[in-house]
């Protein structure tokens, strides 16, 4: 299948498989032994090897692609065109990861984004305007200004809304950065044991503080439907929409379902550069933050390997990981190993089944890695122009640098879109999420042109119970594009080739489990004591020396940093142990 089709505009059609963007200079041979290798070369893998060099252990990054980066990888799918492929903005990178590896030093550079969300609306306009539309960013009196397009009642209340979001987002920051709870240790085993586990509660009780009297409102907003949050706070469209958009962006449920509120508060944690809440794009692609985290793990001595495919983690007669495999033949031993692999990928490809035991294998296999994502990267040959807000001459707008939330106009389009898929169908009106780094970024498109991200939902990992075809892929594309052209005519002529990435496409080239973009389903029952399963919350898993450090890991995806960082102060202190 290609990775994307290229249409050579005034040229030959042509079809691209291969990428461009390389993870650096020629690879240094492989040493035979280390005392750490880390599976995998995206962000979180990177970041545990850091660490873990840094602890003082001869660390190894193994990568199976010809690329670093996970899904946090930049490529040139289209020549002169260099895309997000998969991860395509940046904000819950974790501020002390970002200060202790130097990753500013390191060439990482972001670009931030203000204003940051933009909802046009399909309807004609008034007595010759043009459509209206609703954009926000840091500037509250123009955030009021736009609601108070649609609602004064609205306007006035979203001062108070966003207060008692930022409150409640910021009590988790502990839960952020530490593991969760050892449960074990504080309930059982010696005196000593028992008050060296307690510190682990230190976290949950600086959360609990830090909410105090609003406690009640925390727990309301993770198990609760948003909807019942939202309409609580406001009466109009297309606020409530546009903010029910980061309620179920990246996760196959409705703004109706219950649990849907965490993922809002889940989007709303982050940071970039100190600024809350900030999202931003980052300078050459997401590539550039692996990059960036590469390099300085390597200034601290660390190995890290490009196509080095694991085939099996070594497990010895004592039950423990003595190193890996790779499908070449090639041994590579050491004293642990940390997967940075989904957990489905760990337990049930890369660990052999006799050293689990049979009811884990069954408990792994329970784990929800249902995905709605399709993501779209379009090369174009000039800037989309929005029927509500039209900018001339192919210049940017304000709202060009934004998430621009496109069929997010009402609660009702979402909710059709969600049951469409539950039925095993695309959407046939999917929610659109579009970003068009390039107006910030130069790097990445040629002059007077342009990269475009669509993260699209709903799209169901089968469709109506078959795999998806190369046609299933165009049809849904060019649906998606037929929205894209209602809200900005030109569209589908500016188009100079794109790669679609339906969930079997995500998990084929990413492996990514199912698709999911977070290594696993950010539903309540998959979340901090049971992410992603009970018994595996403290990264370590049945065979001993062998860790988990992805996004399967608490606190889940998109919070970048934070489970390789767990994972590693987890296993050097088991090997301090001894």
């Amino acid at each position: 299948m290609a990775a994307a089709v290229w249409t050579g505009r005034g040229r030959r059609a042509v079809t691209v498989v291969g990428t461009l963007t390389r993870s650096g200079s020629s690879q240094a041979a492989v040493k035979s032994q280390y005392d750490a290798l880390v599976i995998g070369g995206g962000h979180n893998g990177l970041v545990a090897a850091a660490y873990l060099q840094k602890g003082g252990l001869r660390t190894a990054v193994l990568e199976r692609r010809h690329v670093l980066g996970g899904a946090a990888v930049s490529e040139e799918l289209i020549p002169g065109f260099h895309f997000s492929r998969c991860s395509y903005l940046l904000s819950l990178l974790r501020p002390h990861i970002y200060a202790d590896l130097e990753l500013k030093k390191h060439g990482l550079k972001v670009y931030m984004r203000d204003p940051h969300a933009y909802t046009p609306m399909l309807e004609d306009g008034v007595g010759g305007a043009p459509p209206r539309s609703l954009t926000l960013g840091s500037d509250l009196a123009m955030n009021l200004k736009e609601i108070g397009k649609f609602s004064q009642k609205d306007a006035k209340a979203f001062p108070d809304f966003v207060a008692y979001l930022e409150k409640l987002a910021e009590a988790i920051h502990p839960l952020l950065d530490a593991p969760p709870v050892d449960i074990p240790g504080v309930t059982s085993g010696s005196l000593r044991k028992r008050v060296a586990a307690a510190r682990t509660l230190m976290p949950i009780i600086k959360c609990g503080m830090k909410l105090g009297t609003n406690i009640p409102d925390f727990y309301e907003i993770i198990t609760a439907p948003i909807m019942k949050i939202l309409n609580r706070w406001f009466e109009s469209e297309p606020l409530i929409a546009t903010l029910a958009t980061d309620a179920v962006i990246g996760a196959m449920t409705s703004p109706s379902n219950p649990g849907s509120g965490y993922v809002l508060l889940h989007h709303v944690m982050g940071e970039v550069e100190k600024e809350k809440g900030a999202w931003g794009y980052v300078e050459g692609g997401m590539g550039g933050v692996s990059q960036a985290i590469a390099s300085s793990a390597r200034s601290h001595g660390v190995d890290i390997f490009t196509e080095k495919d694991v085939e099996q983690v070594i497990v010895g007669s004592d039950g423990a990981a003595k190193g890996v495999a790779l499908k070449d033949g090639t041994e590579i031993h050491s004293t642990v190993v940390l997967s940075n692999a989904t957990p489905y990928v760990t337990f049930k490809n890369l660990t052999p089944q006799a050293a689990l035991p049979s009811e884990f294998i069954k408990a792994v296999d329970q784990i929800d890695y249902t995905s709605p994502v399709t993501k779209i990267n379009v090369a174009v040959d000039k800037l989309p122009n929005f029927l509500a807000t039209p900018t001339p001459d192919n210049k940017p707008g304000p709202h060009h640098q934004c998430s621009i939330h496109l069929n997010c106009e009402s609660v009702e389009v979402l909710e059709t879109a969600y049951k469409e898929a539950m039925n095993g169908r695309p959407s046939a009106r999917p929610m659109l999420e579009m970003t068009i780094p390039s107006v910030l970024d130069p790097t990445l498109a040629p002059p007077g042109c342009h990269v475009v991200s669509l993260f699209t939902q709903f799209t169901p990992y089968h469709i109506e119970g078959k795999e998806w075809t190369d046609q299933d892929r165009e049809a849904y594309a060019d649906t998606a594009f037929d929205w894209v052209e209602k809200y900005a005519p030109g569209f589908k002529s500016s188009v100079v080739g794109r790669d679609i990435l339906a969930p079997p496409d995500l998990e084929r080239i990413f492996g990514l489990t199912g698709g999911n973009i977070f290594h696993g389903s950010m539903s309540l029952d998959q979340l901090y004591l049971a992410r992603p399963l009970p018994s595996l919350s403290d990264y370590r898993t049945p065979v001993k020396g062998l860790y988990l450090c992805g996004s399967g890991c608490h606190p889940g995806g998109g919070v970048m940093g934070s489970p390789g960082w767990n994972a590693a102060l987890i296993a050097m202190a088991d090997l301090k142990r001894g």
